[in-house]
Formats: C-alpha cells, structure tokens, sequence
C-alpha cells in the first residue's frame, strides 16, 4: 500500500471511526432493528470511505456522516418496501396531538425508548437529530435535505407525540391519578 493511501486511510480512521456508536444508535432507532442498523452503518462508512477525497477538511464530518447515513437508509428502505406506505397527513396529527401536561421526570429509558419508537419515523428522525445528537436546526435540514421550516415543523410535531406518549405511559404507570391530572390541565 502506498504512503498517500495509507494517509488516507489514516485520516478517514482518525476523522470518521469515532463517530461509528452515534450513527449505529441512530440507525439502529430508524431502521427498528439491530440486522438493518448494522447493515446501513456499514453500507454509510463504505460510501464514505469511497466518497472520502469528496470530503472538505475542517468541514463537519459528523454531519457529513449522518446525511450519508440517511440517504443510505432511505435507499435500503426503498428496496425493502416497493410499496408506497400511507404518510401521517396534517389533519391525523391535529386530531392526535393536543396540548398535555410535562411527563414526570422520573421516567425509565424503557418507557422514553417506547415512547420514541410510537413517534412516526418522519418525526422521529428529526427528533434524534435534533434532541439526541444535538445538530442544529441548519444542520438536520441539510442532513435531510428539506427546508429549516419543516425541521423545525417536524420537531414540533415529534415531540407534541412524544410527550403525549409519555404521558399516557405515566397514567398508565400510576404516576397521575384522574384527579391530579384535572388539576394539571
């Protein structure tokens, strides 16, 4: 191997490996499942590594990573699924998501994990862009390739879902009792 593709190499290691858990977590979390996860992971680092001499040094390369990353999951999903899925329309979500008090604090990451899974994965992406690995509002629309407005839009509407999940998991759990929760509202 020669020295300049061994540097290469080097700088791709150094820049883009230890991002590897933060894209699995995500992926893992889009996809539903761990075979898909580690299959689009994987898939995302050899695109990346093909597409490295792209790569514009002292750029994001975390963010560069997550827009591979979506755009090879969205790939994989097409191929998976050759039928066109019914979206969430506008009207559904106004009709589902109205205001509810905070969830308590003293949730467990089972019923926050479950929570985030209920939320329709248009949303849910966003959400783990956003609230997980904490990109800005600019940086998820250019991972995702859609305008700041409808990140911004997207979130909203996530965590609205997310949060009503949690609170029906808190009632459900005997957090909230009927009169305590009329006397939040």
């Amino acid at each position: 191997m020669n020295n300049t593709i061994q540097s290469t190499l080097d700088d791709f290691e150094a820049l883009a490996i230890p991002h590897l858990n933060d894209l699995y977590r995500t992926a893992r979390r889009t996809m539903g499942n761990t075979s898909d996860a580690e299959d689009v992971v994987q898939e995302a680092y050899l695109q990346a590594w093909k597409s490295f001499h792209r790569f514009e040094p002292g750029t994001n390369i975390r963010a560069w990573l997550f827009k591979i990353l979506f755009h090879v999951a969205s790939h994989h999903r097409r191929k998976l699924f050759k039928f066109k899925q019914a979206d969430v329309t506008d009207e559904v979500i106004a009709e589902t998501v109205a205001y509810e008090p905070a969830p308590p604090s003293d949730l467990r990451d089972e019923e926050v994990l479950a929570a985030l899974a209920a939320v329709p994965q248009t949303y849910r992406i966003v959400l783990m862009l956003a609230d997980v690995q904490e990109f800005s509002y600019k940086e998820v629309a250019d991972i995702m390739q859609i305008p700041i407005g409808t990140v911004m839009s997207r979130l909203s509407r996530g965590r609205g879902i997310m949060r009503d999940a949690l609170s029906k998991t808190s009632i459900a759990a005997g957090f909230f009792t009927a009169k305590r929760m009329a006397a939040t509202v």
